[in-house]
């Protein structure tokens, strides 16, 4: 007969991953392409507060605005179910970023190539941060197709960083893009494990002797314990 441990399936291993990048570029709309299950939404209107600070130019469309975070889930296969937040795009909002990625393996920063200016505050949190990161250009209808590695140079990005067209809106290509987010962590969590060195033998933490449980102490504990249950 199998036992209750054969017929329990193993709980996946789940993982977090953050879309990032500045205001109106497609994160919410990204997050909701991908997710399997109703995505959470934090969203409110936009107000006078974001006059002057939100430059609308080429998102006059737009009438609300992510002001915590967006969320969804994706079961990548039985074995892993990834988790995705995406982070408000308004500065006014930018002190939530730190809990928002805590934990997070890696990060989408998704790019208005009419707007390049508006996604150094997102390269300059996951650098210095080391976590790992790639570029998705979200081509918005209209905006300059320009060369992947003059966006590169624009931005000041090592080879190493992937970058790649996107359009949020396509599930087919949004997954496309987070598969690539996906190999990218992978390979740099590879880069990093071989880089690091092994210790050597006389650095590692010596072997503790187990504790010693005297007559005297364990009789004390069975009179504690029998005046409790008494």
């Amino acid at each position: 007969m199998a036992s209750k441990s054969d017929n329990t399936a193993a709980r996946p291993v789940s993982a977090k991953v953050v879309v990032s990048g500045g205001f109106g570029v497609g994160k919410t709309t990204f997050v909701s392409a991908v997710s399997e299950i109703a995505p959470l939404r934090t969203e409110a209107k936009m107000t006078s507060a974001a006059t002057g600070v939100d430059d609308a130019t080429f998102v006059q469309q737009k009438t609300s605005t992510t002001v915590a975070m967006d969320f969804g889930k994706i079961t990548v296969d039985e074995g892993l179910v990834l988790y995705v937040f995406g982070t408000p795009g308004q500065d006014r909002f930018g002190f939530m970023w730190n809990d928002i990625t805590a934990g997070a393996l890696g990060a989408l920063i998704l790019v208005d190539t009419r707007r390049l200016d508006e996604c150094f505050n997102a390269i300059d949190f996951f650098e210095s941060r080391d976590v790992p990161f790639i570029i998705g250009l979200n081509q918005f209808d209209g905006a300059p197709e320009h060369d992947p590695e003059l966006i590169r140079e624009a931005l000041d990005l090592s080879d190493a960083v992937p970058i790649m067209r996107t359009d949020a809106r396509t599930p087919d290509t949004a997954l496309d893009t987070l598969v690539a987010l996906l190999s990218h962590i992978l390979e740099s969590l590879s880069a990093a494990a071989a880089a690091s060195p092994t210790p050597a033998p006389d650095s590692r933490e010596p072997d503790r002797e187990a504790p010693v449980v005297s007559d005297a102490q364990r009789s004390a504990a069975m009179s504690a314990l029998a005046a409790e249950r008494g």
